[in-house]
């Protein structure tokens, strides 16, 4: 994963309206309309914040009849919680001890797995 691509997750994730709606998708697919119902915010308002989570990777939908039925990508999100563990626990792999990378678009695997 590049570290604009972690850097996008982290950001979507930065609202707590979508973590709150990750969190609900934790359990399974759902419906637009069932997400609705624990927010106090407009049908227009929930597709901005579906927008923002599914541009960085992490919420997949299907459309049956009317609704959009959303997911979890588990794929993202388990590359972006190994990518997160790799960057905040391997300090002797960290990437200031990798000479010479100042590629800001190199990923985070192949910086601190060498």
């Amino acid at each position: 994963m590049s570290y604009e691509d972690y850097a996008k997750i982290a950001k979507a994730l930065s609202e707590p309206k979508r973590v709150k709606i990750l969190d609900m998708l934790s359990c399974g697919e759902m419906c637009a309309c069932d997400i609705l119902e624990h927010f106090d915010f407009t049908q227009p308002t929930l597709s901005h914040h579906i927008k923002v989570l599914a541009e960085a990777g992490l919420v997949t939908s299907v459309k049956s009849g009317t609704w959009q039925h959303y997911s979890i990508n588990k794929k993202v999100a388990d590359q972006y919680i190994q990518e997160t563990v790799q960057l905040l626990m391997h300090s002797d792999e960290c990437v200031c001890k990798v000479e010479g990378d100042k590629d800001e678009t190199a990923s985070l695997s192949s910086v601190i797995s060498g």
